[in-house]
């Protein structure tokens, strides 16, 4: 077989899955699913109500806040009102100035 004819051939073949699958899909698509259970409540016709009424979930029985973990910090500041961060933590202390040990004095040039 020529290379041309391998080329034709492989053109045919994905065209022919190509078509295949979608048949595939028309098939999903379209056919009647007779095992489709309804759940109780649900009526026959399509305007979304049940004939029951549904009733709310029921409370949770867990608790909910609980004691703090133990390795559980409280924070530094915070952030009720319209003031940032830098705000409300204090101002650092800066370091004092070192003051040189001594005072650099010029030696006297030697005259020629």
């Amino acid at each position: 077989m020529s290379g041309e004819y391998q080329l034709m051939l492989m053109i045919a073949v994905m065209h022919l899955l190509g078509l295949v699958g979608v048949g595939v899909l028309i098939y999903l698509a379209f056919r009647h699913d007779s095992g489709h259970q309804r759940r109780p409540g649900e009526s026959g016709q399509d305007d979304g109500w049940g004939n029951e009424p549904r009733r709310p979930p029921e409370p949770s029985d867990r608790p909910w806040g609980g004691i703090p973990l133990p390795d559980a910090e409280q924070a530094l500041v915070r952030l009720r009102d319209h003031r940032k961060l830098p705000d409300h933590l204090p101002e650092h202390e800066r370091r004092p100035a070192r003051e040189p040990e001594r005072t650099p004095t010029r030696a006297p040039v030697p005259s020629r």
